[in-house]
Parts: C-alpha cells; structure tokens; sequence
C-alpha cells in the first residue's frame, strides 16, 4: 500500500490482487455466521475493494494495513446485512478474521510469521481464527477452552502483533 500511495501502480494491483481472495473469505465468514448465503460474498468483496481504493488517501501509513482493511470490511458487511433486514448483534462481525488455508496471503504470511513469538495459547488461537478460518465456537472446542478464554487469547494476541507491527515501522 505504501508503495502504490507512493505512485508504484503495479505495487497497489499487486496488493489489491492479494486482498481479493482475503476478502472473500471474511465476507463468507460474516455472512455464514449471520445466517445468509455466502454467494453473497463477492459484492462485499468488490465493496470493500472499491473502498479501499476511494479512501486509501485516508490510511495513515505508519498505522498497520490489516486492522483498516478490516475495519472496513466490517462496516461493508454490516451495512449489506442491514440493507437485506438481517438483524444481529453487530459485535459478532469484529471476529471475522478468517483467512484462506490452502493458499496464504501476504497478510497470512506475515502474521503466522509474528505470532510465532507470542505464547502458545495466543499463538495457536490466532492460528485457528486467522489461518484456518474458526470462529470462537469452533476455537473453543478445538483447542479445549472455553469461548471467554479464546477471546481473551484473541484480544492479547492480537495486542502482541500490534505491538510487534508498530516496532517494526
């Protein structure tokens, strides 16, 4: 993003190329857990990207990249729920941090790379959520905690890689 703010053209489609497939899977994981069909997902996706694009001026680049884009995923999402009378509590939508598996993004890559240094229990919850795509349920009964503590270890670990994030800027 840095370098395509920066006027590097092949750099911004590089990395919205990479986002592409990111989104999808989030946008799927937002719609599965509010209970609508996930062939929907796609024009989250290009909202997001069109956001993205209109608003990259407003990303402030000694910030981390990840938590913008997601917070404006989530914002799209709620707002193509809201439009189609999905009601919900919103708050459900923050979790959505799914990635695709089989074929890991720049964004993947990098935070399997960070939460190696981080202890194992927040280690290993960011690796369900962010990597294979489990919401707090399916954490939970995963690694044998309760849905409280997953979220605890998904708070402090996600505090951890921020803090690593802004010490490497």
């Amino acid at each position: 993003m840095r370098a395509g703010l920066a006027g590097d053209e092949g750099a911004y489609r590089r990395l919205l190329r990479e986002l592409t497939p990111f989104l999808r899977t989030l946008a799927r994981s937002g719609l599965a857990r509010a209970g609508r069909p996930t062939a929907e997902a796609e024009d989250i996706a290009q909202d997001v990207l069109i956001a993205i694009h209109t608003r990259r001026s407003s990303w402030i680049a000694s910030e981390p990249l990840v938590p913008w884009i997601r917070a404006i995923l989530k914002h799209k999402l709620i707002d193509f729920l809201r439009r189609r009378g999905t009601t919900g509590h919103i708050d459900t939508f923050a979790e959505v941090i799914a990635a695709p598996a089989e074929e890991p993004g720049i964004a993947t890559r990098d935070v399997v790379k960070l939460a190696e240094s981080l202890p194992s229990g927040q280690k290993a919850v960011i690796r369900a959520m962010f990597v294979d795509g489990h919401n707090t349920q399916e954490t939970a009964s995963a690694l044998q905690m309760s849905e409280g503590a997953v979220r605890v270890s998904l708070h402090r670990g996600l505090a951890g890689l921020a803090k690593m994030l802004r010490g490497s800027i």
